[in-house]
């Protein structure tokens, strides 16, 4: 997701700060900087020194006589082998060569980076037993801007995302296909060559600790957060245009009423709303005696309870992968104090389920934002508004198919909201007969996240044109700084009709950007 410039309405955004790797946790807006904004990293030298201390250790067990699985032994159910000393580089080669058997697309650029961040600190934790030259290169691909070419299919979330990151090691070894940093797509090993790096020779046990790791699926949740943060936030603004427009009333979120049921993600919505919604003239001319309407439809009056619960869930997710994000996995691992052990970290259930948990909560926020897209387009419960915010109904359709791309995206949205986790593949000669297929949860969310901007970019369309032919009364303070927005753009003033996707895509990168969140808090104050 990148931020649009020229009349989108910019966003003034600071060139990304570097963002320092060593043992300590990563957050999801440093992952963010450096996969999306291509913010430099820095290795600390005291990250370097340990790494150095624990690859000491690698080194005394892979000259010992006693067998160490990913040390001097095969991989998965070939774990029972023991690697004569002179076959053991080749043995690390074999592994990655075998496990880049990707298949499908290419996965997006900032996937690829977030990816490889992810795996660099792992890396520099200390924890794998890979030499600092390994580590050193994995930053200097990602500050030369080389994405390795990963296919969307290999992963099944378990044992690591092994054909993903196994991807990723293979150009660190000069071979395979990558884009560079001026978009040209080339072999590897120019590339690294251009940028001055010099392709690894994979060592003992490095083989391993490049793929075993959770990162492709915690890197898109990371990913997946701050987008879905900003359009949490949309939705609300889409929300209150819709009350607005609609003459709903903004009595139903008092702060009160919402201590009564005190989950904190609808409290803020609630809060979000009546900020939004202050001093607008179109709410206060229906706040009469006269007026019969007692309460509004659910998916007005429900808003923030819909919301609210998408924001909990949110929250939820965050605290789970702030706790990968301040995880070693890597299989075996070196512990410290100095044991070289087996274990599961690297199983992608944690990541998976709340990947899956926010899919759930992008259909539902999306379904509830075409609902209130469609009271706007019949006449019977639009209050007053033109049969589809038509300039002249039956001549002109207005936005009536506008609604049905919504409803489509929607029912895409409830497919996609189908749990990806709850399944299992037995793998490795049923060694690995568990996974997760986290991978493949996080490949559905991206889509989900895709579709529900685009929902809620359909009901801002609509509201604005709504608000428009509310004229000459007035809008909210922060309503009118959006509909000016979409005027700014070309957009939403009620006119004979002309060919609409220009127009919902243009509404759709506003609402991607922050544009049209950025519009409304700059008179209310930031969105909780």
């Amino acid at each position: 997701m990148t931020v649009p410039s020229g009349p989108l309405g910019p966003l003034d955004v600071a060139p990304p700060s570097a963002v320092v790797v060593d043992a300590s946790p990563l957050s999801v807006r440093q992952v963010v900087a450096v996969a999306r904004h291509g913010a430099p990293v820095v290795l600390a030298d005291a990250a370097l020194a340990g790494v150095a201390a624990t690859r000491a250790v690698i080194e005394e067990l892979a000259a010992a006589e006693r067998p160490v699985y990913g040390v001097s032994t095969g991989f998965g159910a070939l774990a029972t082998r023991h690697i004569a000393p002179a076959d053991r580089e080749r043995l690390q080669r074999s592994l990655i060569r075998s496990h880049a058997a990707g298949a499908g697309t290419l996965v997006e650029p900032e996937v690829v980076r977030a990816l490889m961040v992810l795996r660099l600190r792992t890396l520099a934790s200390g924890r794998t037993g890979v030499r600092p030259a390994t580590v050193e290169l994995y930053a200097g691909m990602l500050n030369a801007g080389i994405t390795p070419d990963v296919h969307e299919f290999g992963s099944l979330g378990c044992s690591g995302d092994l054909a993903p990151l196994s991807a990723i090691a293979l150009t660190a070894c000069g071979e395979g296909e990558v884009t560079d940093v001026a978009g040209v797509r080339r072999p590897a090993a120019e590339a690294l060559a251009q940028a001055g790096l010099r392709p690894l020779t994979l060592g003992a046990k490095e083989g391993l600790a490049l793929i075993n790791g959770t990162d492709g699926m915690l890197g898109m949740l990371a990913l997946a957060l701050a987008d879905l943060r900003l359009l949490l936030r949309t939705a609300d603004v889409a929300a209150a245009l819709s009350v607005e427009a609609q003459l709903g009333t903004d009595r139903a979120f008092a702060a009160d009423l919402m201590a009564l049921r005190p989950h904190p993600g609808q409290a803020a919505s609630a809060d979000n709303l009546r900020r939004l919604l202050a001093s607008s003239a179109i709410m206060d001319s229906h706040r009469t005696p006269d007026c019969t309407r007692v309460q509004d439809a659910y998916s007005l009056r429900c808003s923030p309870q819909v919301h609210g619960a998408a924001r909990d869930t949110l929250d939820h997710a965050q605290a789970v992968a702030e706790r990968e994000l301040a995880s070693v996995i890597d299989n075996p691992v070196v512990t410290l104090d100095g044991r070289v052990e087996s274990n599961g970290n690297f199983h992608g259930a944690p990541v998976g389920y709340v990947l899956d948990f926010l899919a759930i909560a992008a259909a539902d926020v999306a379904s509830i934002s075409e609902r209130r897209t469609d009271r706007f387009l019949d006449r019977a419960r639009s209050h007053g508004l033109p049969p589809f915010l038509a300039a002249d109904a039956g001549v002109d359709s207005g936005l009536m198919i506008a609604q049905y791309t919504a409803a489509g995206l929607v029912s895409e949205l409830k497919r996609l909201a189908v749990p990806a986790s709850v399944d299992s593949i037995p793998s490795s000669a049923m060694q690995e007969d568990h996974v997760s297929m986290g991978w493949h949860a996080a490949r559905k969310l991206r889509r989900a996240v895709e579709a529900l901007g685009a929902v809620l970019a359909i009901e801002v369309l609509a509201g604005t044109r709504a608000l428009a032919l509310r004229a000459p009364l007035a809008p909210s303070p922060a309503g009118a700084a959006v509909v000016d927005l979409m005027r700014r753009n070309g957009i939403g003033d009620p006119g004979p009709d002309r060919h609409l996707a220009p127009e919902i895509e243009l509404v759709s990168r506003l609402v991607r950007s922050g544009a049209v969140a950025g519009a409304a808090e700059a008179v209310v104050g930031e969105l909780v």
